[in-house]
């Protein structure tokens, strides 16, 4: 059986994407970028929303991030994609499937083959209505020493409060601390 877990950059104030959706404060440094190699070459399956999925689509595959970033580019290229939306048509980066209904059915149905781990990046709407159907396994908040005052939050629209325990910490020297939880 599968784990489903979620990586997000999340504010002090806890947002995961500012006004408009901006994630220019996102502080990362030469330590976080080992962490980001890694994971995006971890062969997990991701999972995004459309708006994420068009923000990691425009940008991955472009001569721009493969120049500046070429193994987290490489792994991002390579991976294998789910996009949950209603509205888009298709989905042309590379190695991805576009689900336009049933999102909790097909993260049940994922869950239950073996294989590669799932990781949902960014994708608030899609972290809410997950966390609140409670498939989510892990959570990986990596909490950036910032604060915006408006944005967005990823547990937006959650109905019930959930309970969460701590797993793990990791500090970096840039000031972020990356937060491990997983569901009570």
């Amino acid at each position: 059986m599968r784990k489903l877990g979620v990586f997000n950059l999340v504010t002090l104030d806890g947002y995961f994407a500012g006004q408009g959706g901006d994630i220019s404060w996102h502080n990362t440094d030469a330590e976080f970028q080992e962490v980001a190699e890694k994971a995006s070459n971890s062969g997990n399956i991701l999972l995004f929303g459309r708006v994420t999925y068009e923000m990691m689509a425009g940008y991955w595959p472009s001569d721009e991030a493969i120049k500046s970033d070429p193994i987290v580019a490489k792994g991002m290229n390579s991976s294998q994609k789910i996009v949950f939306s209603r509205t888009l048509n298709k989905a042309d980066w590379a190695n991805t499937r576009l689900v336009k209904d049933d999102m909790l059915g097909e993260v049940r149905k994922l869950k239950e083959q073996a294989g590669k781990e799932l990781t949902i990046l960014g994708s608030g709407s899609i972290v809410a209505q997950l966390a609140q159907a409670g498939l989510i396994d892990e959570y990986q908040i990596l909490l950036n020493p910032v604060v915006l005052g408006k944005g967005k939050s990823m547990f937006e629209g959650i109905k019930e409060s959930l309970k969460f325990k701590l797993t793990g910490t990791r500090s970096f020297k840039c000031g972020n601390v990356l937060l491990t939880y997983e569901r009570l």
